[in-house]
């Protein structure tokens, strides 16, 4: 079976660096779904505004070369414990597909590439192909007694954002509120810890660039 996107992503995040690790963990960060012209039909998506969730089927695009390894280093583990890929989301995996649980926050019908697909909670890059979009049932897809492997032993790390005024004011508020969350979950390499080193993340057309000392971490500079 030969697969093809259905739609594609438009993010802030016009690199993977930055994006946070699962959806929802930055849940007001605004991405779009924008179908490919074959599949621009409202009927599509007909009985979807019922919905709050969906889930979309992606391919980890920007990794473009081949995963031979069993197993990976989970970046929620330091980097340095070796897991089985397939008890894991890591994107180095055989077919580079990706699943993310989304908000839907609107969906424009009038759009002239419509309709359009408004969603929050994201972690997909910027031109991300999507070749499958389903609806989140919560009978089926919902266990929240379920145990979660080496995820419920691990606390998803926060850092303490910085962010100067005079820098702030390059963003919306929203932008700003949804940035913030992003930083907060520290985009860099889980092995880096050198808090004179300056790092860059691209978020909405924008360099921004930081510094992480512990656990707070400083916007420097807006490009």
């Amino acid at each position: 079976m030969e697969i093809e996107p259905v739609a594609f992503f438009r993010s802030p995040f016009a690199t993977k660096f930055g994006i946070p690790k699962q959806s929802g963990l930055a849940d007001t960060l605004r991405g779009t779904i924008e179908f490919v012209p074959k599949y621009r039909n409202a009927d599509a998506l007909r009985g979807m505004e019922d919905f709050d969730y969906l889930w979309l089927v992606w391919e980890f695009s920007a990794n473009r070369h081949e995963a031979t390894s069993p197993v990976v280093r989970p970046p929620r583990l330091g980097g340095n414990t070796k897991i089985g890929v397939f008890a894991t989301r890591s994107p180095f995996r055989p077919n580079r597909l990706g699943l993310s649980s989304v908000r839907i926050d609107r969906i424009d019908y009038d759009a002239a590439d419509g309709p359009l697909i408004h969603v929050l909670g994201a972690d997909l890059m910027n031109g991300t192909p999507i070749y499958d979009i389903k609806p989140y049932v919560t009978y089926a897809d919902s266990h929240p007694d379920a145990r979660s492997g080496f995820v419920d032993t691990t606390a998803t790390r926060r850092l303490h954002v910085v962010f100067p005024d005079h820098l702030a004011k390059e963003f919306t508020a929203e932008e700003l509120a949804s940035l913030e969350k992003v930083l907060a979950l520290d985009p860099r390499p889980q092995y880096h810890d050198n808090p004179t080193k300056v790092y860059g993340m691209e978020f909405a057309n924008r360099d921004v660039r930081f510094r992480v000392d512990g656990d707070r971490l400083e916007v420097v500079e807006i490009g």
